[in-house]
């Protein structure tokens, strides 16, 4: 006896038709997506660490993407950046600068918030601020440390630089993807319902 059953897509992307054509074109527009956030500068005099608005475009990526493609998207987002490609913050290439570290956090943090949101982590507001808190926690325990050895700073420098002149921001972005992905589910499960 078997019986079949509708599984509903793991992540926002799978709710989009096609295969391996539209999973490159995912990966690829995302990298666009983070390397065009990332020209959204706003330069902070008293930390080498601008605020962008790239780990929010990270986060949402790793949400939407799921874990894989995420990854691949934001590792192709730094391989090329390291290459030439003059898309991080400012329009700047390479990898000797003070954050570079929270560029590679960013790889690590959209493979962690995809994994959590194929498991459904980004559908109610609140386990979505829980996915985005950890996903910025998985930014900052790379970039911080790298910003520390940059600079030659202690644990309280690199923190006071690369941490507290950001949690303003981050909590706003959090709200902002705990209202926004929840909501765009409810759309996507109204769309179901409607075929």
């Amino acid at each position: 006896m078997s019986s079949i059953t509708s599984v509903g897509p793991r992540t926002l992307a799978d709710a989009l038709p096609g295969g391996l054509v539209r999973n490159i074109a995912l990966i690829a527009g995302s990298a666009l997506f983070v390397g065009l956030t990332a020209q959204v500068k706003i330069v902070l005099p008293f930390t080498p660490v601008p605020l962008t608005l790239t780990t929010f475009a990270v986060l949402l990526c790793g949400a939407v993407l799921g874990g894989n493609r995420a990854a691949l998207s934001l590792g192709l987002y730094a391989a090329l950046g390291i290459a030439g490609v003059p898309w991080f913050s400012g329009q700047t290439s390479g990898w000797w600068f003070a954050s570079f570290g929270y560029i590679l956090g960013y790889v690590a943090a959209a493979y962690l918030v995809g994994r959590l949101a194929e498991r459904g982590g980004d559908r109610t507001p609140l386990r979505t601020a829980g996915l985005m808190v950890l996903g910025n926690l998985a930014i900052y325990a790379a970039g911080v440390p790298w910003l520390m050895a940059f600079l030659g700073a202690d644990l309280g420098q690199g923190l006071l630089l690369g941490v507290i002149p950001f949690l303003i921001g981050d909590a706003i972005k959090v709200a902002l993807a705990a209202g926004l992905l929840p909501a765009t589910w409810a759309l996507v499960r109204r769309g179901g319902k409607d075929r």
